[in-house]
């Protein structure tokens, strides 16, 4: 599989991404000198991106003035190449002129076109412009505060690259049995929408008339919350299912107060609801078996007993001491990343028992690969390609 990548940002790089590292052939194309997200944050000391890196491994690179019309050809002579493992074109650029489906079909009448849109009008929008408005921030945050709380997470960009590369694959699908091509539109807000209305917020509201309620660091629904060992560490625990919560009140000893609890109250704490509901009676329980207790015996008791817990960690901390987080784990290998330098980079987390699991990918310097897809894609002879760079076409 061929794939022709024109993006910026994140979720249709990260579309390209992931099927690159299922083995896909994916080629972005960028204007000389790097688009919009070529110098993103984070950077290295020396200006270059790390986020650019993250989000291109695996692929190819061609670097070209789109602007002229010599740039231009060069693309949908990519796009219009026959055989059944290409005609497919991911995108989040504006579907119009040059670009438009109804244009480049005239070229190859099965192309695929995957195009992702800010909202389904065609809007602009990002992940922190959605998250905003479809509910999440005023639910998020501490249970004092009257003010929504954005986070970090570009969570709607990510669910959106991932829903990309399956709408690609669903639509090359449909070709493969049908024979015909198609545009397929995805957009940022309607993936927040649906994922809303999956969780059931949209429901809440409609149904029991009723909004989300902010908890801060409680889980919604059952129990889990954030506690501070005797040496300052903080760790976040889950009692959801039967037997987490019976793990956590074995690790604590705990089982006897939670039994008199029960029956002063009469209390089922068999009920997610029943622990979500009285989740302040529980941490009035639980946080002075937290204070009395170092967090090495913590997780020591915790890991004997099957506690679902998590301590929380820095970025750097994680690094530095989450063994998932290493070469022990077969997700990630130590990959030097031209013009960067040597760190860790992770495969594709969709691990296979039968077809071979493709290493950590570099990703590509910008325009690394012009030269040869003009050679060995479109068969420009070395003058052509001369030429075209002369010209500042290419680079």
């Amino acid at each position: 599989m061929t794939v022709i990548e024109g993006s910026a940002f994140i979720a249709a790089p990260l579309g390209g991404m992931t099927l690159a590292q299922l083995g896909a052939r994916v080629i972005r194309f960028d204007p000389i000198g790097g688009g919009l997200d070529y110098h993103r944050w984070p950077v290295t000391a020396a200006g270059t991106s790390l986020f650019w890196a993250g989000m291109n491994k695996g692929k190819q690179s061609i670097q070209l003035d789109i602007r002229k019309p010599e740039g231009r050809e060069i693309i949908t002579a990519l796009l219009s190449r026959p055989g059944p493992e290409s005609g497919m074109f991911l995108t989040n650029f504006p579907e119009r002129g040059w670009l438009a489906y109804d244009e480049l079909r005239k070229l190859r009448g099965d192309l695929i076109y995957v195009n992702v849109l800010g909202d389904r009008q065609g809007g602009s929008a990002l992940d922190y412009t959605i998250n905003c408005a479809v509910g999440f921030t005023n639910a998020t945050g501490p249970v004092d505060s009257d003010h929504p709380t954005n986070y970090l997470l570009p969570a709607w960009d990510n669910i959106t690259g991932q829903m990309t590369a399956t709408a690609l694959l669903a639509a090359e699908r449909y070709r493969y049995r049908s024979g015909q091509g198609q545009l397929v539109r995805i957009a940022l807000k309607d993936v927040a929408l649906a994922t809303a209305g999956h969780l059931g917020n949209i429901s809440e509201v409609m149904i029991n008339k009723h909004d989300r309620e902010r908890v801060g660091n409680y889980l919604y629904g059952a129990f889990g919350r954030d506690f501070v060992s005797k040496d300052g560490k903080r760790l976040m625990i889950v009692g959801l299912t039967p037997k987490q919560w019976s793990a956590i009140q074995e690790a604590t000893e705990t089982r006897q107060q939670f039994e008199s609890l029960r029956d002063l109250k009469g209390l089922r704490f068999d009920s997610e609801g029943d622990r979500f509901e009285n989740r302040q009676d529980i941490s009035a329980i639980l946080e002075p078996w937290f204070g009395r207790h170092e967090y090495a015996l913590i997780k020591e008791k915790f890991d004997q007993t099957g506690v679902c817990y998590g301590p929380y960690r820095s970025f750097r901390e994680m690094v530095a001491e989450d063994p998932d987080c290493s070469e022990d784990n077969p997700l990630f290998q130590m990959v030097e990343q031209p013009e960067i330098g040597n760190y860790l980079v992770p495969s594709s987390p969709i691990r296979f028992t039968e077809s071979a699991n493709l290493p950590a990918l570099k990703a590509p310097i910008l325009g690394e690969h012009t030269d040869q897809i003009l050679a060995e894609e479109l068969g420009f002879s070395s003058a052509e390609i001369g030429s075209l760079h002369d010209h500042n076409i290419v680079a």
